[in-house]
């Protein structure tokens, strides 16, 4: 996944991203059978600290896969649908919008596993709904919340009626977006990146470093005269 998404942000072609799942389910959860002959289960020899350091490394290679989906240059939108446990809440809070269908059970199940939410949930979806409250008790019951919580609370953008009304939504978004101009678009979305994890100033400041060289895009006067003359602007790939 993190290969696919560093090709995605890089190609010119692609001017935004919908991530869908093709079965009954956005995310069944993990794959308890897999995961009990994996690193977190492996008998060896080795001493808690070089252990640790083995499960670190570990760690820090999965949360970068999902940080990926962040990295990415392009807007990402995730269209969510049945079962979305887990690692559905990774991925979604990594990404730019969020979209579900009426039916979506969503969940952060690993306590239900024994640890705690490990490559990316406990520290994106505070920042994600702004209820420290909510997502406290969802993280530590893991308890199943529908399309109409998420709502409620800021987790998702909208509900729709069934997976295809919800990824045509998303494709729908995806176009929208897609018609803008890319340079705008990638700015746009780094800026606001920054700046949820610093001060107005230094958002402030990184806005006006980054604009320093991407407002000299010819972008943007060809918005302003297709605005002026009624008509829709195309831009070259970027």
């Amino acid at each position: 996944m993190k290969q696919v998404f560093e090709k995605l942000s890089e190609d010119s072609n692609v001017r935004a991203i919908v991530l869908s799942g093709a079965g009954k389910a956005f995310t069944a959860g993990l794959d308890v059978k897999a995961a009990s002959s994996g690193p977190l289960f492996s008998e060896n020899d080795l001493d808690p600290a070089r252990a640790a350091t083995i499960m670190r490394r570990h760690i820090a290679e999965f949360q970068d896969c999902i940080t990926a989906v962040e990295r990415c240059e392009k807007p990402v939108i995730v269209a969510m649908h049945g079962f979305a446990l887990g690692l559905a809440i990774d991925l979604s809070t990594a990404a730019d919008i969020r979209i579900c269908s009426r039916d979506v059970k969503f969940a952060v199940k690993e306590v239900d596993i024994g640890l705690a939410a490990d490559i990316g949930t406990l520290s994106r979806l505070p920042k994600v709904v702004g209820n420290y409250g909510w997502v406290k008790e969802v993280a530590l019951t893991a308890r199943v919340f529908g399309a109409e919580e998420a709502l409620r609370v800021g987790f998702v953008n909208s509900v729709h009626e069934d997976r295809q009304a919800t990824i045509n939504a998303g494709l729908k978004l995806a176009s929208l977006t897609a018609s803008k101009s890319p340079v705008a678009v990638q700015g746009t979305k780094e800026i606001l990146n920054w700046s949820r994890d610093h001060s107005v100033q230094d958002g402030l400041r990184y806005t006006g470093v980054w604009n320093s060289a991407a407002l000299q895009t010819k972008d943007v006067s060809a918005a302003l005269l297709s605005g002026l003359q009624k008509r829709t602007p195309t831009f070259e790939k970027l």
